[in-house]
């Protein structure tokens, strides 16, 4: 088959992906395993070869990224769990102070969406923004734009959230979570400026139909209801712990250090072990709060929780196996002055439109990982862009996330989240959510390109 022809079989597949989990209501795993048997039945792959290549692209997630995944969002559900998710925001209120209170909302949710899905953060803090509101008077269209947008940014730019631990490990950097981290955590930064700087303009902009302070609890009264809040200390301890450890193995593998101690710090600087560790905070955490005899249950939560991410991703693993035996690459390298003009921007707009089409980040991170493939794949997509170092994977899997966040629309349930939590008509939503996620993709974009000039 040549060239020309797979690629319209490629979008194609796309397009019947999209259609299938959007419109059918198909779920993605099977829309995506479905896509790729009949893509490589298509593109010509020996029929003997496709159930070894199914089962090579689904196994190797697993034995890659399935454990890390599982202990990130251990991590995420005892933070929520415990009230160390509501400590943390308790710490950033104190620093920050209630003067700024779109400031406090947006360090707030970017703090705590790291490990906590967005959807369950926002609805997690959405009490201290009403009483802070109630507090000050501040604006609460703009108060829940700020939560929003920092949720979201750390969401899908910083592991351990699922979906950038997963787009890493498809990319293949997913052993060098720390340079992830590091590169996520440079990319917010314009990001939640602009989320920062659009909250307090809309905010002064969009008048809700009821604007009664329906809160009737202070902002210490709401964190007293809780009870007692976990330590600082325990309830930053889960986080960091495992960032702290995986430096330190980044430093000894750049030093280049031999011997007992080097390899101890080697092992404990795996992002397995690491957030391991980080698991093993959780459970102390979950000790100190008196909560530990709902450690199963909340195991059991989480498992189901994380079920369909690993499942899907699983299933992307299948799709960018099958994209690479059925010679797309090739076809790529040879016209690699016409891709390469794209450079880091092709998987922006990949992800972007999957994201806009069916609705979820995660899936618009996992699908266009997969698309991508391997760094050090001779055949992916990664090398007919010349993205071939960890570098270049690092900020692929940001191009990436940017795209994954444009644009929250109706068909996202984050959109609906926040937009009925905040009490905004869908008429709202859309000024507020979905151009707030419109302006952060464009800046994400625009801050990984202006990042590849410089470190590529």
């Amino acid at each position: 088959m040549s060239g020309i022809v797979l690629i319209v079989c490629f979008v194609i597949a796309i397009i019947l992906m999209i259609w299938l989990i959007s419109r059918v209501g198909v779920h993605p795993f099977i829309a995506i395993m479905l896509i790729s048997l009949l893509l490589a039945i298509v593109a010509g792959i020996d029929l003997v070869k496709i159930p070894g290549i199914i089962g090579d692209g689904f196994s190797g997630i697993f034995k890659s990224i399935g454990i890390v995944i599982i202990f990130g969002a251990l991590i995420g559900m005892a933070l929520e769990k415990t009230g160390a998710a509501l400590k943390l925001a308790d710490m950033v209120v104190k620093c920050i102070g209630e003067k700024h209170p779109e400031m406090a909302m947006l360090i707030m949710g970017w703090i705590v969406g790291i490990p906590v899905f967005c959807d369950s953060g926002f609805v997690v803090l959405d009490p201290i923004r009403r009483a802070i509101r109630e507090k000050i008077h501040a604006s609460p269209v703009g108060m829940a734009v700020a939560l929003s947008g920092g949720l979201y940014t750390s969401h899908v730019f910083v592991p351990p959230t699922p979906g950038p631990i997963a787009a890493a490990g498809l990319i293949g950097v997913g052993g060098n979570l720390l340079l992830v981290i590091i590169i996520g955590v440079v990319v917010s930064i314009p990001v939640l400026i602009a989320a920062y700087l659009y909250a307090r303009y809309i905010g002064n902009k969009i008048t809700l139909k009821d604007e009664t302070n329906s809160t009737q609890k202070s902002y210490d009264e709401l964190i007293k209801e809780y009870g007692k809040l976990p330590s600082s200390f325990l309830s930053l301890a889960p986080i960091f712990a495992p960032i702290i450890l995986m430096a330190l193995g980044s430093i000894v593998k750049i030093a280049g250090l031999k011997g007992a101690i080097a390899n101890f710090l080697l092992f404990l600087g795996s992002p397995v072990i690491a957030l391991g560790i980080g698991v093993v905070f959780a459970v102390w955490l979950l000790f100190d709060t008196g909560k530990i005899k709902e450690f199963n249950a909340m195991t059991n939560e989480t498992l189901k929780l994380v079920g369909p991410i690993l499942f899907i991703t699983a299933a992307g693993g299948v799709l960018g196996k099958v994209i690479t035996a059925a010679g797309f690459v090739e076809f790529m390298k040879a016209n690699a002055h016409i891709i390469g003009s794209v450079g880091i921007f092709f998987p922006f707009l990949i992800s972007a439109i999957i994201k806009t089409a069916q609705g979820s980040s995660t899936v618009a991170l996992t699908t266009t990982a997969s698309i991508m493939g391997l760094f050090t794949d001779q055949t992916s997509m990664m090398t007919a862009l010349g993205l071939t170092t960890q570098m270049g994977a690092a900020l692929t899997v940001m191009a990436i996330a940017a795209g994954a966040m444009t644009v929250s629309h109706a068909n996202d349930s984050y959109f609906w989240v926040v937009t009925n939590f905040s009490e905004m008509t869908p008429e709202q939503g859309y000024k507020t959510q979905t151009t707030l996620t419109l302006i952060m993709g464009i800046v994400g974009i625009i801050t990984v390109w202006i990042a590849s000039l410089i470190l590529l």
